[in-house]
């Protein structure tokens, strides 16, 4: 089977850092312990077991304020998608020892919006809902920003004139950048007057072009990632939208169903940015050793299957 490894894929710097920086509180014995992680340090299981086999304590959930409420000593490490001032000032009254992890493309983004919003601007941050990232930024200058993921999202919208005077555009560092621009669109069709602002990290936008471009031609996109994961799940919506070819989107090799790759001659593997590159290796290893699609008999693919397959299919302006 002739294997496409699209490039780039897998971890990006932020994601990189984010890690390094974990690592080494788990192995600083000065650090108060325990140490705990608000949110999950990256969207990946792997990683995230990694760090609990070295005494790394992950808290997930829906609002970082709540989760914090849960630590009552030691020290704890703010993820790489960023929390609110509001966040940190609770840790610290808290007694805790502090470390951020938080992506420099994300403090940007924090830094951007609260220029903004010192300049009389009322931001409108197109951002996914429930994912963290939009939670930290938003939580900076509460009242002056709205969370926007679609164009029903704008419509809704009821703004002072005051707002709708001054009015900016942030986005989220992991989205699609065709999505964005999309609902950008929408945004300046009822907002002309907006100063627009994209903030699509270049990690991820370099990532997506390479799928839209080396994709094509291909029978099959793999994308090896975790489904918390919104840059991986774009990736996707990337092949499937705009190189044209079906994708599914696999955790490790143990979630590929075989009976996929039955007629495929060409397949394609790339990674979300906070990805494992082990991960992504094992798929590629698998698949260059796998028979051409059209040649591999599905008595094989039924001996020997890879069980738990998830394909994962967007449209529209789904997240």
């Amino acid at each position: 089977m002739e294997v496409i490894k699209i490039s780039p894929r897998g971890y990006c710097y932020g994601v990189v850092d984010a890690l390094t920086i974990a690592r080494k509180a788990a192995k600083d014995q000065t650090l108060p312990r325990p140490i705990h992680i608000i949110g999950q340090i990256i969207h990946n299981r792997h990683a995230i077991d990694e760090l609990t086999t070295m005494g790394v304590v992950t808290l997930d959930g829906p609002n970082r304020e709540e989760i914090l409420a849960q630590v009552k000593r030691g020290t704890v490490i703010f993820t790489a998608h960023g929390v609110s001032p509001e966040v940190k000032q609770r840790a610290q009254e808290q007694g805790l020892t502090c470390i951020d992890a938080t992506c420099p493309d994300v403090t940007k983004t924090h830094d951007l919006v609260k220029d903004l919003v010192e300049d009389g601007y009322y931001i409108l941050y197109v951002g996914k809902k429930g994912h963290p990232e939009p939670e930290g930024v938003m939580g900076e200058i509460p009242g002056h920003v709205s969370l926007i993921e679609t164009e029903e999202d704008v419509n809704a919208l009821q703004l002072t004139p005051e707002q709708e005077e001054k009015i900016a555009v942030s986005t989220q560092t992991t989205l699609s950048q065709w999505d964005t621009r999309r609902v950008i669109q929408y945004i300046k069709e009822h907002y002309p007057q907006a100063s627009v602002h994209v903030d699509i990290c270049a990690a991820t936008q370099t990532r997506q072009e390479a799928v839209a471009e080396q994709a094509k031609g291909a029978d099959l996109t793999i994308v090896v990632g975790d489904p918390r994961s919104n840059n991986t799940n774009r990736l996707v919506q990337v092949s499937e939208e705009l190189a044209g070819v079906p994708a599914v989107r696999i955790e490790d090799l143990s979630q590929l169903d075989q009976t996929l790759l039955i007629g495929k001659k060409r397949v394609a593997v790339t990674a979300g940015a906070s990805t494992p590159s082990q991960l992504t290796r094992e798929v590629i290893r698998f698949l260059e050793q796998y028979p051409d699609g059209t040649t591999a008999s599905t008595k094989n693919n039924e001996e020997a299957p890879i069980t738990n397959g998830i394909h994962i299919t967007f449209s529209g302006s789904q997240p």
